[in-house]
């Protein structure tokens, strides 16, 4: 199968774990023998091969493509409305596919690349199959968070700023969601009408651990969190757990991530001097063998937490927050949870592994039967039948010509 892959991000441009993902979509189509060129955009057109994989870079679409930047308020106006229709990215997305000549257009989130591009495949007759990885179709924020805590469902600025989106997504013929979580929360909002929805978790490459992790029976049990030091991911309420404990209660707490405002810096000196290592960025291969237990304390509904999965590949549990799709990723076998921002409940499952430290090593085998599930080949083969069942649905219905407010 011939497949233009359009994404919103994609290495070597990382911010969060959307390019990786990306990335290893675009290999598993690869290796399954599918015809991939991915699109997305940069500051200049060009084409380049980044791992393996065809790259075709468009100057923005928008008038900027780095959102992460600080802008303006009034590009940041612009930028919005035209997310909910780019006409000069429908132009461009017709071109590419009519350069590319693909039997399915694959979009893997949306920002940037425009669901123009939605329109502009059905205007050719091409099937469209989408993969959500954010709410940015819901919130104009892309978090579903307001003030600090997880929305309980789509406001009405919220609303009123994604009509275009939620219009456009009629022309998706299939959507795949790493957790039923996310998929659910787009269907409840109307979102996707025609299209069938498919939950495909996230893939890691391999497992890295041969063995289970050894109890912690004569050393501290250490408790590790890697990400973004943000309120939304919760490392104030691993914070406050942290000061629970006493002074020579076994537990030393390793935290690995970065950030720079007045959070990040009140929440990391409220970490206990005596039990606490900061490594700063370091990469998953350099972190997991440091820690015995992964918190993933995310106070925001996350889509899936791909944290999750690789603590497992190298034998490590998870304790996570029961936000947005985390919970449908641990098992009782791998991990616990506990209600976000409930710092007293992650204070006795933490207490829990410290009294009984044969649990580490009964749930590091959990962790290392968990992560067969998410090995790379299964899930390079789940996505080849729900994108074969998705050409043949969309190469069922017309193509149509798409203006805003067309039926």
């Amino acid at each position: 199968m011939r497949i233009l892959m359009a994404c919103a991000a994609f290495p070597p441009f990382m911010d969060g774990g959307g390019p990786v993902s990306a990335m290893m979509v675009a290999r598993l189509l690869q290796r399954a023998g599918h015809d991939v060129l991915v699109v997305n955009v940069e500051d200049e057109d060009r084409y380049e091969v980044q791992d393996g994989v065809p790259v075709h870079r468009l100057p923005s679409l928008n008038i900027y493509w780095n959102y992460r930047v600080p802008r303006p308020g009034w590009k940041k106006v612009v930028w919005h409305l035209l997310e909910n229709f780019n006409p000069r990215a429908y132009i461009a997305m017709q071109r590419e596919i009519a350069r590319f000549r693909p039997d399915l257009v694959l979009t893997d989130s949306i920002e940037n690349i425009n669901v123009a591009t939605w329109g502009a495949a059905k205007a050719a007759g091409v099937p469209v199959c989408h993969i959500v990885r954010s709410h940015f179709l819901l919130c104009w924020k892309g978090s579903m968070m307001q003030g600090g805590d997880a929305c309980a469902g789509q406001c009405a600025s919220c609303r009123l700023t994604s009509v275009g989106k939620r219009f456009m997504s009629r022309y998706v013929d299939g959507v795949i969601g790493e957790t039923d979580f996310v998929l659910g929360r787009h269907r409840d909002n109307g979102y996707f009408p025609r299209a069938v929805f498919r939950r495909i978790p996230g893939a890691i490459e391999a497992v890295h651990a041969a063995a289970p992790r050894p109890a912690p029976f004569d050393r501290p049990l250490r408790v590790g969190f890697i990400g973004v030091h943000t309120r939304l991911k919760g490392l104030d309420t691993l914070a406050e757990a942290a000061r629970n404990f006493a002074p020579g209660v076994p537990v030393e707490f390793v935290i690995a991530g970065t950030g720079d405002d007045a959070f990040a810096r009140e929440t990391r000196a409220r970490f206990p001097d005596w039990n606490t290592r900061f490594l700063g960025w370091t990469t998953p291969e350099a972190f997991f063998p440091e820690i015995d237990v992964l918190v993933v304390p995310s106070r925001g509904p996350e889509v899936f937490g791909r944290v999750s999965i690789e603590a497992f590949a190298h034998g490590v549990p998870v304790i996570g927050a029961r936000s947005g799709g985390i919970p449908e990723v641990i098992g009782p076998d791998s991990g616990f949870t506990f209600p976000p921002g409930d710092v007293e409940a992650l204070t006795a499952i933490l207490r829990r592994l410290i009294e009984a430290p044969a649990t580490v090593a009964t749930l590091s085998a959990g962790a290392l039967a968990a992560a067969q599930a998410y090995l790379a080949p299964r899930i390079g083969a789940e996505f080849t039948r729900v994108l074969d069942e998705v050409r043949v649905r969309g190469a069922a219905r017309p193509a149509a010509a798409i203006l805003p407010g067309a039926a």
